[in-house]
């Protein structure tokens, strides 16, 4: 019985990527379920309530069809809605100390949508480019892992 020449030299090669990629701690790229999750838990967990006066609720969303949504409530009744695609997402910058800051969500173009209702100076809906979100002991590490996975974000947004 013949063996076919290609098996022959493919085992050792297909051998030789397996144990390589286990030596150097290959890892499957999160999915976008995990990213989704990771990135709701870290800018719910890190938001700095404190820094908003008289703020009542918050509802800060990444959703599974790709949209981040902030909506604040203030006691009065006011509120403000920031919204934009995943796909205008520009850059994550990050200006303060460990123990309180300000992460700054960058697009290149105005593709936030920002209203605000039930305001006394009345409803405004404008565009932005960047928006601050007030956090606090966030370390670098964990603004940079956010960073990352809002990049991966992006690009399984453009992927659809």
């Amino acid at each position: 019985m013949r063996r076919p020449f290609l098996s022959n030299l493919c085992k050792p090669f297909v051998l030789l990527t397996i144990v390589a990629a286990l030596l150097c701690g290959f890892k499957a790229a999160p999915d976008v379920a995990e990213l989704l999750g990771w990135s709701n838990h870290c800018l719910n967990r890190y938001y700095d309530q404190s820094a908003e006066s008289k703020l009542k609720k918050l509802e800060l969303t990444l959703t599974d069809d790709y949209f981040f949504r902030l909506r604040k409530t203030y006691q009065t009744g006011k509120q403000e809605y920031f919204s934009m695609k995943m796909h205008s997402f520009d850059d994550l910058d990050y200006s303060g100390s460990p123990t309180a800051g300000t992460l700054i969500i960058k697009t290149k173009a105005d593709d936030i949508i920002v209203q605000t209702y039930n305001d006394r100076l009345g409803n405004v809906d404008s565009m932005a480019t960047q928006l601050n979100i007030p956090v606090k002991d966030m370390d670098v590490e964990e603004v940079d892992s956010l960073r990352s996975a809002l990049i991966s974000l992006k690009q399984a947004a453009e992927a659809r």
